[in-house]
């Protein structure tokens, strides 16, 4: 009797380590938690069809830095490799789910967002305070936002979707449309430090020269 049960014993360890082996054999799990993990590349921010499993859609997503992995890299660089088309169809998607908001055209630049949008709102400020800041919740916080409700403006700044951004009089002709753009209500200020756009003081003194220098012009 004790034979038998040593014989069954033997087979069934000679069964598991097989099983074992050949679990091996198909699939490899990497257990090493020395190397981190590798993240999406700020390329991919905005990116919707970047691996665009099921799985993928669920996730939540999720990094970490410090001063020692950021140490000798341009991060301005990574910053400006954001895609701004696919962040102005972002924008332009946010948009048009507000209340009174029927058309929206958004050109997105290195610094600014500018956002025509056609409304039949009777409150025009508070209309052009959520388009803002649903514009600014989308971009990095260094950008400037500017609104306007004169839906006619908007084949000016899709004619810029053509051009190049270091196009020759570019910065000009920019400048000429946010002109036109400030005649429209902005909203109420971002802060006691920003104003309706987001510029501070120094920008605000800046572009205020900017601007006038282009209106007399």
């Amino acid at each position: 009797m004790r034979k038998v049960i040593l014989s069954i014993g033997l087979s069934s360890l000679f069964i598991i380590s097989g099983c074992s082996t050949n679990g091996d054999n198909d699939t490899s799990m990497d257990t090493n938690t020395a190397e981190p993990l590798t993240v999406r590349t700020p390329a991919h921010y905005y990116d919707e069809d970047y691996q665009n499993t099921a799985r993928d859609r669920d996730d939540f997503g999720f990094t970490r830095v410090n001063k020692t992995t950021v140490e000798g890299q341009n991060i301005d660089n990574q910053i400006s490799s954001i895609d701004r088309e696919q962040l102005a169809d972002v924008i332009s998607n946010l948009s048009i789910q507000l209340p009174d908001v029927r058309d929206v055209s958004t050109l997105v630049t290195d610094e600014e967002v500018l956002v025509v949008y056609e409304t039949d709102s009777n409150n025009r400020q508070e209309t052009a305070d959520q388009v803002k800041r649903t514009a600014m919740s989308a971009v990095p916080r260094y950008y400037h936002v500017y609104v306007s409700d004169n839906i006619a403006l908007a084949p000016y700044i899709e004619n810029y979707a053509n051009l190049e951004s270091d196009h020759e009089g570019m910065e000009f002709s920019l400048n000429k449309t946010i002109q036109e753009m400030l005649k429209s209500p902005q909203g109420s200020k971002i802060s006691d430090e920003e104003n309706e756009n987001g510029e501070n003081v120094t920008e605000r003194h800046n572009n205020k020269n900017i601007h006038e220098n282009t209106r007399n012009m």
